[in-house]
């Protein structure tokens, strides 16, 4: 059993008593006095038939005794036949379907007395489903069991409320004072008794609904969802890391080098023209002016502005407008989840560059189309195809990036091309 705190344990704890786990376990057991009375009333329709099988059995058995058999006789036992194939039919027909009801019922029940959640693993239809059988056995707990121990539970209730009762009435002989304390000490000292019986068989009960009712969590899936949320973290994290390398870069470093660039620039002037030292300074701040367009182009990679504030729509349309090749973009102009656009942004990046560096591309279309629940981008290029996943880590890592976010990334790339990368990612309505 998986849970830390349950009725029948909280019983073995000390402060019971001041807890409320006591007047859990009365609610506990006085709900199921009334679900086990209320399965009686629903079953006693379809065990009608058999009992009046048994009924006309009986009566034949006891017209018979003495009596001269006759012609007749043979038709009380096939009404009583009829009737146990109608009364045996009927429990085939209702009782698996009434058994997945009751237990949906104590499912929800158990709250009262176990903490841990609880949780019901159904496979196959309702007759061949292990479940359907494991909730008709506990039918027979709560129908047959439970009445048993609630019976205890009745009389142990009775004789502590009965206790003050017959002493205030004189309904028992007291032969003297004492006796009469003694007996109403008996019924105080009871009470407490009865708090901790009524618990413990409520948790004894509760213990076998659940191991009846309800499937342990599955060790493996249970790992699978915490790797699972633990790939999201790591994602979330290297995500929140690139936006303060991209911060770090646009606020420190590239405000240094505008400010080494204009100095630069200022002291050329300053310089005599054909001078080696305006010759060495003009090539520094060329190359300044070049260090500073290249660390834009990688402050754009790492976490665009434009995506950020505008969306993925505009984000794209900017990176079609910077690509050496002909980009058709189709993009709906709504706004998705960060870490959608994120992914999906850093999958049109990587699939426009490899049709530059590696497909030869003169041509490429870039689809972003909501449907439902459902983000999908497609990019196509007319490249001499033949991409490898294996080959490279760029393709690799956006399918991780894909999976972290929910989603899936597909490539179709035959020798002679075309190129198509298709991403599909999970994003609200």
């Amino acid at each position: 059993m998986t849970s830390t705190t349950t009725l029948l344990r909280a019983v073995m704890r000390p402060g019971f008593l001041l807890s409320t786990w006591p007047w859990r376990g009365i609610v506990y057991t006085a709900t199921t006095a009334v679900a086990s009375g209320l399965l009686w009333l629903v079953l006693s329709f379809p065990l009608a038939p058999l009992a009046l099988a048994v009924g006309v059995l009986k009566a034949e058995g006891a017209r018979a005794v003495g009596a001269t058999p006759h012609w007749w006789a043979g038709t009380y036992v096939s009404v009583a036949v009829v009737l146990s194939l109608v009364g045996v039919g009927l429990l085939a027909l209702t009782v698996p379907k009434l058994a997945t009801a009751v237990a949906g019922i104590e499912r929800w029940r158990l709250r009262l007395a176990d903490d841990a959640p609880a949780v019901a693993r159904r496979s196959g239809n309702l007759y061949t489903d292990p479940a359907t059988w494991r909730s008709v056995a506990y039918l027979l707990l709560l129908g047959i069991v439970a009445p048993v121990w609630l019976g205890v539970l009745g009389l142990a209730g009775l004789l502590v409320v009965s206790t003050p009762i017959a002493v205030h009435y004189r309904l028992v002989t007291m032969e003297s004072t004492g006796s009469a304390v003694s007996r109403a000490v008996l019924g105080l000292v009871l009470i407490p008794a009865v708090l901790y019986l009524t618990s413990a068989f409520g948790g004894g009960h509760a213990a076998l609904a659940r191991l009846l009712l309800c499937c342990e969590p599955d060790p493996a899936a249970a790992e699978l969802v915490e790797v699972t949320r633990s790939r999201a973290r790591l994602a979330d994290a290297f995500d929140a890391e690139r936006h303060r390398i991209e911060r770090d870069l646009h606020d420190v470093a590239q405000q240094r080098l505008v400010s080494l660039t204009m100095q630069l620039g200022l002291a050329r002037l300053d310089l005599p023209s054909g001078s080696p030292a305006a010759v060495a300074v003009a090539s520094a701040h060329d190359h300044a002016k070049a260090l500073m367009a290249e660390l834009r182009d990688l402050i754009r990679g790492i976490s665009p502005q434009t995506l950020r504030e505008l969306g993925l729509r505009a984000a794209i349309e900017e990176l079609a407008a910077g690509s050496p090749l002909r980009v058709h973009v189709d993009a709906d102009p709504g706004r998705f989840p960060p870490a959608v656009e994120t992914v999906a942004y850093a999958a049109v990046s990587e699939a426009l560059a490899n049709a530059v560096k590696h497909a030869a591309a003169t041509e490429a279309t870039v689809a972003a189309r909501r449907s439902g629940g459902m983000l999908t981008v497609q990019v196509r290029d007319d490249g001499r195809g033949g991409a490898d996943p294996s080959r490279g880590s760029g393709i690799t890592g956006l399918a991780d990036r894909a999976a972290a976010a929910g989603g899936r990334l597909l490539i179709s790339s035959p020798p002679g091309g075309p190129t198509t990368l298709r991403v599909e990612l999970p994003c609200a309505s």
